[in-house]
This record gives structure tokens, sequence and C-alpha cells, in this order.
């Protein structure tokens, strides 16, 4: 009786864990990094709003822009470049810092997906997402931003105050055919590159932005209340290129005919050359069809090489933990069952 009990708890246990192992199942809902439009911003390689201070020969591939002071707060140019326009307090100026404030304000909307807070940048591999640092965010060493072979990729870096990087710091891309144009760097605070930084992004600061001696940025330093303070540093503001789409090729073959005729008179011979007129029958082949195939939009941030202490990412990648839940508590239940079944045979002997 004992051992016939024992066996049907264990046959029940092991039918209804598979209905209870979904709940057992871990989600993590994220959404893809969106790159807010730049606006009038996009042309400038720095826009500050105090002033903007170079020491030695800054290099800037793009406009200089200051607002709402105007052009008495921008020194240091000469001996410094710039290759585009210097507008300082006016109309496009003025737009530029509202469309940095629109922007700034669309970054910091976004929901964060995995929290680095703690965490320094240097070491780390991160593909496209959100990333948030509820205070300051510090870069020390290398920086690998992977796109996944996707051009249009987004890295979107949310801080509550700072963003410092050490000396010889850098960001690298990978898996891109083209430089990375979608990274942006929202600081609630100010932002200080260290000497001879390598950085990729548009700097967004709701203060100010300092670049150490030889820091150079392949994006924007954008300082919506503050100053833009340079040393002989170089800002080449990348621009994001529309993928090519796929053109029908029409292929046209033409066949010209041309028989001159010549007809002698007389003893001297004058070639009369009767042209029969070139007769051209094009044959067109209709356009083929373009099937564009979109890009698969990589919707879940994957942080590779971090560090395992503190703020570990939330990875959705559907691993069937159920499964494996289910199936160790089948086991033991069978087990039990089995003791069970063995210690009642071993009475009754």
């Amino acid at each position: 009786m004992h051992k016939l009990k024992y066996l049907t708890i264990s046959i029940i246990l092991v039918m209804l864990l598979p209905l209870a192992g979904p709940s057992f199942d871990v989600f993590a809902s994220q959404v893809a990094a969106i790159a807010p439009p730049l606006g009038m911003v996009g042309s400038f390689a720095v826009l500050g709003a105090s002033a903007v201070s170079s020491t030695g020969f800054t290099i800037l591939n793009g406009d200089l822009g200051i607002s709402p002071n105007d052009a008495s707060s921008v020194t240091g140019f000469p001996p410094g470049v710039y290759t585009g326009v210097l507008h300082a307090a006016d109309a496009v100026a003025l737009q530029a810092q509202i469309d940095a404030t629109a922007v700034y304000n669309a970054l910091a909307s976004q929901p964060c997906d995995v929290d680095l807070t703690g965490q320094d940048l240097g070491g780390l591999t991160l593909t496209p997402g959100v990333y948030c640092f509820n205070s300051s965010a510090q870069l020390t060493g290398n920086l690998v931003l992977d796109a996944l072979g996707d051009p249009n990729a987004v890295w979107v870096f949310l801080m509550g105050s700072t963003l410092t990087t050490a000396s010889s710091s850098s960001v690298t891309y990978i898996n891109s055919g083209i430089p990375v144009c979608n990274v942006f760097w929202n600081v609630g605070s100010s932002a200080t590159l260290g000497t001879t930084t390598e950085f990729i992004g548009n700097i967004f600061a709701l203060a100010s932005i300092t670049m150490n001696n030889n820091a150079n940025l392949a994006g924007r330093a954008v300082a919506r209340t503050g100053a833009v303070t340079l040393d002989d540093n170089t800002i080449t503001p990348v621009f994001c290129v529309a993928q090519p789409t796929e053109t029908p090729t029409e292929t046209q073959a033409a066949t010209s005919t041309y028989t001159p005729t010549t007809t002698p008179s007389g003893p001297t011979a004058t070639p009369t050359t009767t042209p029969s007129g070139p007769t051209e029958t094009p044959t067109v082949t209709p356009p083929t069809t373009a099937t564009d195939t979109p890009p698969t939009a990589t919707l879940l941030p994957v942080v590779t090489s971090l560090p395992g202490t503190g703020g570990a990412p939330i990875r959705s990648e559907g691993f069937p933990w159920s499964l494996v839940i289910v199936g160790g508590f089948s086991a033991m239940a069978l087990v039990i069952g089995v003791r069970a079944y063995r210690r009642t045979s071993r009475l009754k002997q």
C-alpha cells in the first residue's frame, strides 16, 4: 500500500511540473536605441554656450558656433582653424542650441537597457543599446563598440553627472564597414577627455566640455550652458550616409547597319557614297524588379567581456530554463519514489 502511494505521488509530480515550467522562463524586455535627428547641430564640430577657447593648433573639420554669447567669447582661432563657418550668436547658432536641447532630452528619455553604474568602460565590448550610469562614467583603456555588421547601429550612453577619460584612453569599433556614426554621450554635467584620448561619438553636455592636450574626437562637442575648452585637438564630425538602394539595371543592345556604295563616274573616278543610313534596332531588357531586404534590427544589446562584479546586464536569449528546472524536479521526484519503494520492500522482508 505504501509502495503504491509513493509511486502515485511521484507520477503526479512528474506530470504537474511541466505545467508550472513556463513560470521559470526568464525574459528581458529591451528596446533598440534610437538616434535622434541632429537638426542644425549636424554641421558643427564644436558648439558652446558661454565660451569656446583653444590653445595650440586645434583643427575643427566643421562649423564652430557659440550661443547665446557672441564672437568675443571665442578665442584661440587662430592659431586654431575651422574648415566650416563661425556662427556666433546668430540665427544658426541659436537654432543649433535649440536643436541640441531637443537631442539631449530625446536621449535622456530613452529607457535603459544595461546599468553600468560603478563600472569602468575600459575593457568592455558593447553591442548597440542604451547604457546608463546613475552618476559618473569613467573610461580607462579601450572601449570597443561592436556594430554586429549593422551600419546603422546606435549606442546611447546616459550619465547622471560627469564623463571622464584617463590619458591615452580610446573608443574603437568592430564589425562595421564604415565608421560608426550613431554614438551619443548624454552627460548630466561636464565631460573631460584626458590627454591623447581617441574618442568616438557626439558629446552633449549639460554644462561644459574640456578636451585636454592632443585628445581627438570623431563626432561633435556640444555644451548646452557652459564652455568648450580645447587644447591642440582635432574634431571631425561623422555623418551617417544613407545606405544605397538597389537600382534596376537596363541592358540595351544596339545593332547598327551601314553599307557605303561607291559609283565611278568617267575616267576620274569620284566616289559617290550613298549611305543607307544607320539602322538601329535597340533590344531592351525590361528592368529587373529590385528586392530590398531590410536590415535585421538588433533589438537586444549583448555585453561581452563584462566584469562579473555588480551591474550585470540582463540578456534575453530565450534559454529554456524551464526544461532544466522541470527535468531536475522530475528526476528528484523519481528518486524519492524509488527510494520509498525500496524502503517499503525491505520492511516487508
